[in-house]
């Protein structure tokens, strides 16, 4: 049996989530992201949520084993994952999202139409900037975290 490297493509990366509401309405409403399907997983008390960008709405309309396949068909995934309980843990100090000592993980990347707009209403919303547009050395892109403190770099497409 062999196999070929060059047909290889990244599929996913997977953070955990304190509170999946409002993780998935960062991702979705905020960053404009499409659910693709949700798992839960009762035995072991967590649930699994997988999203992406420019998914027709004919999958998002189909059944959830489509869903899933076309989720693990195609590059760029977004999965998060829920430890069932975090959101009330009244003494939870959260993920370590790889920003802070020791450093590793650093962000994911979304590309945007206009840089200055999408800031803008990422900070009408709410959104926590570690750097905006015009800030530092690097002009015309920020990072913003998402609700656990994941880092999301904002640049321009063709950047």
């Amino acid at each position: 049996m062999s196999t070929d490297p060059s047909t290889y493509e990244f599929n996913h990366t997977m953070y955990r989530v304190r509170d999946p509401a409002k993780s998935v309405d960062f991702y979705t409403r905020l960053l404009g992201m499409s659910l693709i399907f949700k798992s839960d997983f009762e035995e072991a008390k967590f649930s699994l949520y997988f999203f992406a960008y420019g998914v027709p709405q004919s999958i998002l309309s189909a059944s959830e084993e489509e869903r899933k396949k076309y989720a693990f068909s195609r590059p760029g995934v977004l999965e998060l994952t829920h430890n069932w309980g975090t959101e009330t843990e009244e003494k939870f100090e959260g993920y370590h999202t790889g920003n802070k000592d020791p450093r590793g993980y650093g962000h994911i990347g979304v590309i945007v139409d206009n840089v200055e707009a999408a800031c803008k209403r990422l900070e009408e919303n709410g959104v926590n900037f570690i750097k905006k547009p015009n800030d530092g050395r690097m002009k015309n892109i920020a990072f913003v975290t998402d609700p656990d403190g994941y880092w999301v770099e904002i640049l321009p497409k063709g950047f």
